[in-house]
């Protein structure tokens, strides 16, 4: 192999190993932002679910008749 082939393959891969770190941060930022996702939608279906067995304990209250 020549030098300048040499040059060229280390140059290829330098920017293949910058490439790849570029993707990996990016990834790992989905990631942390796809857990703060399923953060909020779990507190959000715990928090609608609550309210609904609230109002659904309210309805269950004004059911019973007037001479209770």
């Amino acid at each position: 192999m020549s030098i300048d082939r040499i040059i060229e393959l280390e140059t290829k891969l330098s920017y293949q190993e910058d490439t790849i770190s570029q993707l990996n941060d990016v990834v790992c930022r989905q990631q942390n932002q796809l857990d703060e996702i399923d953060q909020k939608c779990e507190l959000l279906f715990s928090s609608t679910r609550a309210l609904t067995q609230k109002l659904a304990g309210e309805a269950g209250e004004g059911d019973k008749p007037p001479h209770y």
